[in-house]
């Protein structure tokens, strides 16, 4: 046999025994381990989402640039928008309220949903909500004959657990691929802004963002969201966000269309070997406060620089990134517990989480373009805090001005026709000092784009 065969062989042989142990109870099919009756059940609630999106037709770059742009602006030859159509895969969650789950990217700027069912049923979907920073987006369809996956518990998933990714790659239809769980925790990717992903070898290609990555009891414990590859295809390394994020997203897009993320007032960091060691510390993990905030939640509950945070609500505190995450899932106006460590000695603090302060851009008599946008200060637990200066988009209302010049929630604006802004106040004289073009510098995933308006 070649060394393909005896791998093959050799996992065979084990699971029936594994089985037999109790704790993985595959059924057999003549004598030998098979997915099949478990994929019968689950496969049903695995949809393929197809999208209509319009997208400028191929231009002159010096179309982009609104000094000759002018020159053309009454030529007949000038390009047309035209449709493309775009594919993905989600995950009925709700069979009951007809929810699906997909991912942010996949329907962002969708001006169409349509959710294709295993029986090829084809049904209009209607954007509930979604949130950029985990690439999370909650759709409603007819609750009509829908099968449902159950979310399971992703922080009881161990390295090597057996998993199993279930999506539309390429637009073949519904596909089933298997592995295991590579990592868990996965951050500093900078695709999205909350990131704690599950790393499978599951095989994950274009199409498959939004679908299952389901454990052996059928429960949905991940969304698959991103792969790394040299060509764009899968090469083993596969990305998807935990069922308990995607959770706590799916509860507050529901409620309210969008989450409602708050913030404690503090910069933080990671805690190094050698910040422990200078701190006199006997651990490894946690986050460190290296400034708070005047006025802040952290100040008012009794946070200080130098506290080590090592949990949250009793749950253990990895590193910065792990901190940054759970302080994101918890709504405005809810408390949350910390643990820190300060000179040695172990303290809890219950700080209430407060809200973000945002404006509308307050001019659009003189920038009617960013209509339908809200702006707000890049607080320090933005992940690209420290990074880069600017303003977030904190919210774009669909079909408003703002959205049809291709403005989305989550990006961070640098420049106004060359002119750098680093607040709202910034951001609104310039604004007040454009002509009739409007060049914008953005920061958008982990791109910087130039968006040439009128």
């Amino acid at each position: 046999m070649t060394p393909r065969w005896n791998s093959i062989a050799a996992l065979l042989l084990l699971l029936p025994s594994v089985a037999a142990a109790g704790t993985l109870p595959l059924p057999t099919r003549d004598g030998v381990p098979t997915l099949a009756p478990l994929l019968r059940e689950v496969t049903p609630a695995v949809v393929n989402i197809s999208v209509k999106v319009t997208a400028p037709a191929h231009q002159n770059p010096l179309m982009r640039d609104p000094f000759f742009r002018r020159f053309f602006e009454d030529f007949p030859g000038q390009p047309r928008q035209r449709p493309q159509l775009s594919a993905g895969s989600g995950v009925v969650v709700d069979a009951r309220r007809g929810y699906v789950i997909t991912n942010h990217h996949v329907i962002e700027a969708a001006e169409e949903i349509v959710v294709t069912l295993k029986d090829r049923r084809t049904l209009a979907a209607q954007l509930v909500g979604s949130d950029p920073g985990t690439d999370i987006a909650l759709l409603k369809v007819a609750p009509e004959g829908l099968t449902e996956l159950k979310l399971g518990d992703s922080e009881a998933l161990e390295v090597g657990d057996f998993v199993v990714a279930i999506g539309n790659p390429f637009g073949l239809g519904q596909t089933v691929t298997s592995g295991i769980v590579s990592a868990l925790g996965r951050t500093g990717l900078n695709i999205h802004g909350y990131e704690d992903f599950i790393q499978t070898d599951a095989s994950i290609n274009p199409g498959n963002s939004g679908g299952a990555l389901i454990n052996l009891k059928g429960e949905l414990i991940g969304i698959n969201s991103v792969i790394i590859g040299p060509s764009g295809g899968n090469v083993g390394i596969g990305f998807a966000v935990p069922s308990n994020m995607a959770r706590s997203i799916i509860e507050q897009l529901a409620e309210f269309g969008e989450v409602r993320r708050g913030r404690l007032g503090v910069l933080i960091q990671d805690l190094t070997p050698e910040l422990s060691e200078a701190l006199n510390l006997d651990i490894a993990d946690g986050a460190v406060i290296t400034r708070v905030e005047p006025d802040s939640p952290a100040e008012d509950a009794g946070i200080e620089a130098g506290d080590v945070v090592v949990a949250v609500e009793g749950a253990a505190v990895a590193n910065a990134a792990d901190l940054r995450n759970r302080v994101g899932l918890v709504r405005v106006g809810e408390d949350v517990n910390l643990t820190v460590l300060r000179n040695g000695a172990r303290k809890e603090y219950r700080v209430r989480v407060a809200t973000i302060e945002r404006a509308t851009y307050p001019g659009s008599e003189s920038a009617p373009q960013l209509s339908g946008a809200v702006f707000q200060a890049m607080g320090s637990e933005h992940p690209l805090h420290g990074q880069i200066n600017g303003v977030v988009v904190a919210d774009v209302e669909r079909g408003s001005r703002a959205w049809q010049n291709n403005i989305r929630a989550g990006d961070v604006i640098i420049a106004i026709n060359r002119e750098r802004v680093q607040s709202v106040d910034e951001l609104s004289r310039a604004l007040r000092r454009t002509g009739r073009s409007i060049a914008v510098d953005i920061i958008r995933d982990k791109s910087q784009l130039l968006i040439v308006i009128q």
